[in-house]
């Protein structure tokens, strides 16, 4: 008997401005995590883990920065002569052609493509969570329950769940109401952005909609709850939304000590990624490092704690780096110090200067600078200067 069709979506076109400075010259996806690792690696390294050979991936936002990384989806299995990674992009020349307008409108667009694939199950996620999920397992449960759509489901604070579509379950795993980013959030369960559709059913709702789709949780979603079609599926383990500043650091701090919430390097399930081309890591004599992630082509001779480092940063002698990330190519001059801050891509903090974000994030947008013995302080941005 042949294997279903599973066709794998990852929705990485929006523009992810609650990320403030990290997404300036970036698509989301692309943002740096872990170390050495990108946002959407999450979902891409879910797929082949989870045996799902076919992913196309919907970009808008600074496509090049995606496109770049992504490598024909060489490291994870998906560079094929048939099938493997596919990258859509908004177009012009068709009656759905034009920017994408939510995460159902890009869906919309694209309908006739994956009308024409024909894939017996459609996954579609997005790509700015961090979480180890067996999509093949999610799709058997969907085909089991026989219903349109099985949302997975987690639980956050309550005073989260509004940023989110919150659920209300019934008898057994099925859903029956479903309110997307509501004021006063009925739960805590949330869908936590992961979705497994019956083909036919979500392409006949989007085509109901056309132009007016916006986002799946404004119409799609509920319309097939109100069908008595959704049903979920538990995801009872790590899940973290990195997508304001304030949560990509936490999530850092998380991978770091004796006990992280998640391991990237697990060797059951280890985080892939485009490889780069930075040689070891080096520790001076007299540095100090504890609780921290330090990638390749890191530099350090000062201190690094609960910390998580790209490759390429340098911590200079004297320089002292405490609860923070610092993406690649950063530099930290003698003296400095840096605490609760994320620095980006190039950036360089000035000997003798001083970043607390102990009570608010700090961020250093990329190839930005701090001057010599400049202090910044909580909720502080520095941005490049144009020139």
């Amino acid at each position: 008997m042949a294997r279903p069709r599973t066709l794998l979506l990852v929705l990485a076109g929006g523009a992810g401005g609650r990320l403030e400075l990290l997404t300036d010259h970036r698509a989301k996806p692309a943002v740096p995590y872990g170390g050495s690792y990108r946002l959407i690696d999450v979902s891409l390294s879910n797929a082949h883990h989870s045996g799902i050979d076919d992913v196309w991936v919907i970009e808008q936002f600074h496509p090049v920065s995606l496109t770049d990384h992504l490598a024909n989806g060489r490291p994870w299995d998906l560079d094929r002569t048939h099938g493997g990674l596919l990258t859509l992009h908004p177009h012009l020349g068709t009656e759905r052609e034009g920017w994408h307008q939510g995460t159902a409108d890009a869906l919309w667009r694209q309908a006739p493509l994956i009308r024409e694939f024909d894939p017996d199950h459609l996954v579609v996620v997005s790509a700015d969570a961090i979480y180890a999920l067996d999509y093949d397992t999610v799709v058997a449960a969907h085909a089991e329950g026989g219903g349109d759509v099985t949302m997975v489901t987690t639980r956050r604070p309550i005073e989260e769940a509004g940023r989110y579509g919150v659920v209300e379950t019934g008898d057994g795993d099925r859903i029956t109401n479903y309110v997307y980013k509501p004021d006063e959030p009925a739960t805590d369960l949330i869908a936590n952005e992961v979705f497994v559709f019956r083909p036919s059913a979500l392409l006949d709702v989007l085509g109901s909609l056309e132009e007016d789709g916006g986002d799946l949780g404004d119409h799609a979603l509920p319309q097939l709850v109100d069908a008595g079609a959704a049903r979920e599926y538990r995801f009872d383990a790590y899940w973290r939304d990195v997508g304001t500043v304030p949560a990509y650091l936490e999530s850092h701090l998380e991978l770091v000590g004796d006990d992280p919430a998640i391991r990237l390097d697990d060797p059951a399930w280890p985080m892939l990624t485009r490889g780069g081309h930075h040689g070891p890591a080096r520790l001076a004599r007299g540095a100090e490092v504890a609780d921290s992630l330090l990638s390749a082509g890191c530099d350090v001779a000062g201190s690094v704690e609960r910390s998580v480092l790209s490759p390429g940063v340098i911590v200079e002698p004297g320089a002292s780096v405490t609860d923070s990330v610092l993406l690649h190519g950063a530099v930290v001059r003698r003296g400095a110090r840096v605490r609760g801050a994320i620095v980006d891509t190039g950036a360089e903090i000035g000997a003798g200067a001083s970043l607390d974000g102990t009570d608010d994030v700090v961020l250093v947008g990329a190839g930005a600078r701090v001057a010599k013995d400049e202090e910044v302080t909580g909720g502080g941005r520095v941005a490049r200067e144009n020139t």
